[in-house]
C-alpha cells in the first residue's frame, strides 16, 4: 500500500473518531495522560498543519480553536488535497531532508492513534481497522524509540504475540484497550 493510501485511510478513521467530540467537554481525560480532549484535538490540528506544510511547501493560517472538530475536518481535507495534488519527493525538517512517504506514514500513525484516543475520551468504542493497524505497527516500531518513552509515548505494554494488530499497535504506544 502506498503512503498516500495509508494516510488517506488514517484520516478517514480519525474523521470518524472525532464525530461527536464537539458534544463532549474539552476538559475530559484521554488515554494520553498529560492531555485532556481539547488539548488532544489541538495537537491533532497541529499535526495536520505540519503534514500540510510538508506536502505543499507552504503554510496555512491557524484556524481559531473555537470549533476543534470543524478545524480537524478542514485540515484533514486540506492534507488529502495536497497529497492528491502531488507532494514533493522530500520535505525539509529543519535542514534535513525526509522522504515525503516516510512523513506521510509517520503522520498516519499519529493521526490514527490520536483518533483512537479521541474516540475513547468521548466514551466511544471505535476500533482501528485491523488492516490499517497491521500496516501502521511496523511504522510505529521503526520510528518510536526508547528515547520517546515517557516523553511522547508511555512505555509499551505486554500483549500476547497473537493479539490482534490493533491491540499490538496500541499497546506498543502505551495504550490499554
Amino acid at each position: 500500500m502506498s503512503a498516500g493510501e495509508l494516510l488517506e485511510r488514517s484520516l478517514a478513521y480519525a474523521l470518524g473518531s472525532v464525530a461527536g467530540a464537539g458534544r463532549v467537554s474539552p476538559g475530559r481525560d484521554t488515554p494520553c495522560a498529560d492531555w485532556n480532549l481539547g488539548e488532544l484535538l489541538d495537537h491533532l490540528e497541529d499535526s495536520l498543519d505540519a503534514l500540510y506544510e510538508g506536502l505543499t511547501g507552504g503554510r496555512i493560517g491557524l484556524l481559531p480553536h473555537a470549533d476543534r472538530v470543524c478545524g480537524f475536518r478542514t485540515r484533514a481535507c486540506a492534507v488529502l488535497g495536497a497529497w492528491a495534488a502531488g507532494p514533493p519527493e522530500d520535505v525539509l525538517v529543519g535542514e534535513r531532508p525526509l522522504d515525503v512517504r516516510v512523513m506521510a506514514a509517520v503522520g498516519a500513525v499519529e493521526i490514527t492513534v490520536h483518533g483512537w484516543d479521541v474516540a475513547r475520551a468521548c466514551g466511544r468504542e471505535w476500533p482501528v481497522p485491523e488492516g490499517l493497524a497491521a500496516e501502521l505497527l511496523p511504522v510505529a516500531e521503526c520510528v518510536v524509540g526508547q528515547e520517546d518513552r515517557g516523553v511522547r509515548f508511555a512505555g509499551p505494554l505486554a500483549v500476547p504475540s497473537r493479539a490482534r494488530a490493533e491491540t499490538r499497535l496500541l499497546a506498543f504506544l502505551g495504550r490499554r484497550l
